[in-house]
């Protein structure tokens, strides 16, 4: 069989009109019965696209009946429920079973799920998430309800995230000659050595200092860079005593802090976060926080939706570039050391100012939580930002111990 676009087909017509369906049919190789089935739809080819060759895909047959199954994938999909193509059309054949009168003559064929998959705008998807708690469960609009009541500036809603990061950030792709059984990436043997590093942003753009977390016991003795809050902990972990140093020597400082204005800080249900003496200390310096729900943090944290994966490739690129030419030491058995922690600060400082104030703004605003109240911004939902989707991408093989693992 052989299958011709629309222009084609007027084309014929018009030939037919000048002289005779005969004619049109020898000069383009087509029967003539052909030819007399365009001419009577003629009115129809003219309204169709003209690459296209048939009208498969208008309106159903069975209305009513796709309505329902239309409405039963939507139904399941907001709850986060598997919907496959052998599902679609069982569920259309039980639904035409019991009502013969709006599904004379349906069989639930294949041909037919595909094509009320392209009318509903329905695809095939890979899984990118997994969860026992979906974003219809989270509360909307608790921020916008506290937004209009207090009216924040903008500069003062702000988001905390811990994120872990190692002292060799060895990425897990080099370039390398094909063939090769062993593919080997050097190191200084502490890629499993880990500290805290504490990011936090207002819906301004504004970057609040980083605070570092170190595993000791006593602070060292050495000269930290300005621009950065160094802690000890026995763990290297952020715990109640650290998100007490943070909120006095970082969130207090903020623009707007000293004067204590009217502030909301949304972060995660990390434990140390919603302790007794943690909330009463957020009450003294009057802020509100805003809990984002156990696994939702990758949906609607602006700081994991938008940020920390681009902060850690600039790290990973910084350690590179120590890896290769930067000031290194050894010990008496000619092993290298670890970079020095005022080397380690000063890439954490370094890729921090290096992420520009407007991915921070658009952070926020994608997480919702920044829009403007009367619903104009609220496409930055739906917009794909490129550093978003890098976010979105496995490269990052770390265990975040911060991210719902520490909630119960």
């Amino acid at each position: 069989r052989r299958k011709f676009e629309a222009s084609f087909k007027l084309k014929v017509v018009k030939f037919a009109k000048e002289h005779n369906n005969c004619a049109a049919a020898s000069q383009y190789g087509v029967t003539e019965k052909m030819v007399r089935d365009w001419k009577a739809n003629e009115d129809a080819l003219k309204s169709m696209p003209s690459s296209k060759c048939a009208l498969r895909r208008g309106t159903p047959h069975w209305s009513e009946l796709e309505k329902h199954v239309a409405d039963m994938v939507h139904e399941h999909r907001q709850n986060g429920y598997v919907v496959t193509r052998n599902k679609i059309r069982m569920f259309a054949l039980q639904w035409g079973k019991s009502n013969p009168d709006h599904s004379k003559g349906f069989k639930a064929i294949v041909s037919w799920c595909t094509r009320f998959m392209e009318r509903h705008n329905l695809v095939l998807r890979q899984k990118t998430k997994i969860a026992q708690k979906l974003p219809a469960d989270l509360d909307k609009k608790y921020v916008i309800q506290q937004r209009k009541k207090h009216g924040y500036a903008l500069s003062q809603i702000g988001n905390m995230d811990e994120t872990p990061m190692n002292f060799d950030m060895v990425g897990n792709k080099t370039v390398n000659p094909k063939g090769a059984k062993t593919v080997l990436i050097k190191t200084t043997g502490h890629e499993k050595s880990s500290f805290t590093v504490v990011l936090a942003c207002t819906a301004d753009g504004a970057k609040l200092r980083p605070m570092i977390i170190f595993k000791r016991k006593t602070m060292p003795k050495i000269k930290f860079p300005v621009g950065v809050f160094v802690h000890v902990n026995e763990k290297g972990w952020m715990d109640e005593e650290g998100v007490k140093l943070w909120l006095d020597n970082v969130w207090s400082r903020r623009p707007g802090g000293l004067r204590q204005e009217r502030s909301l800080l949304v972060w995660d249900m990390f434990r140390a976060h919603l302790t007794t003496s943690t909330k009463k200390r957020l009450a003294r310096i009057n802020t509100d926080a805003a809990v984002i729900p156990a696994g939702l943090t990758s949906l609607v944290q602006p700081l994991d939706v938008c940020l920390n994966k681009s902060f850690k490739d600039r790290i990973r690129e910084q350690w590179n570039e120590w890896m290769v030419s930067g000031e290194k030491s050894f010990t008496k058995g000619g092993n290298m050391r670890a970079p020095q922690l005022d080397v380690l600060c000063n890439f954490v400082i370094k890729a921090w100012n290096d992420i520009d104030a407007e991915t921070v703004i658009k952070s926020f605003k994608k997480c919702g939580i920044s829009n403007s109240l009367d619903g104009m911004e609220d496409d930055f939902l739906w917009q794909d930002e490129g550093e978003a989707k890098a976010e979105a991408t496995p490269s990052d093989s770390e265990l975040d111990p911060y991210d719902d693992y520490l909630t119960n």
